[in-house]
């Protein structure tokens, strides 16, 4: 098993120069799409969380991953027909520039979609 970091930054410096650019790409983007969001460390990941966990993203050896769950990966189909992409998680090639804009989309449908499932759940108390 992996270990697990304790902090985002414990977790980045894990990674090379190179990766460690593309980590903190991906967070900065978030960050700045996601400002209420509080940014945790779920399943060994960074990961950006509301009234649940939004979206992870993980280095790996030759590739970014980033996981807004299988419905953000469903919502965008199309515009992701580029990527790699499994039930919920697309790879971004470390070779490739971050698409920040589709990033910021998903990020944003996700953060809806927790929303509404908040309030959802206050309705049924």
């Amino acid at each position: 098993m992996n270990p697990k970091p304790s902090t985002l930054d414990e977790y980045f410096s894990w990674f090379s120069p190179e990766i460690q650019a593309k980590l903190h790409q991906i967070r900065n983007v978030l960050k700045k799409t996601l400002p209420e969001a509080q940014e945790v460390i779920s399943y060994h990941m960074p990961a950006f969380k509301t009234t649940e966990v939004l979206v992870y993203y993980a280095a790996t050896k030759k590739h970014l991953g980033f996981y807004p769950t299988g419905s953000g990966v469903a919502h965008f189909n199309a515009e992701l027909s580029g990527y790699v992409t499994s039930k919920g998680a697309i790879q971004f090639p470390y070779h490739q520039e971050l698409p920040e804009k589709l990033i910021r989309e998903i990020a944003l449908f996700r953060a809806q979609e927790a929303q509404v499932r908040a309030a959802a759940k206050k309705k049924l108390k």
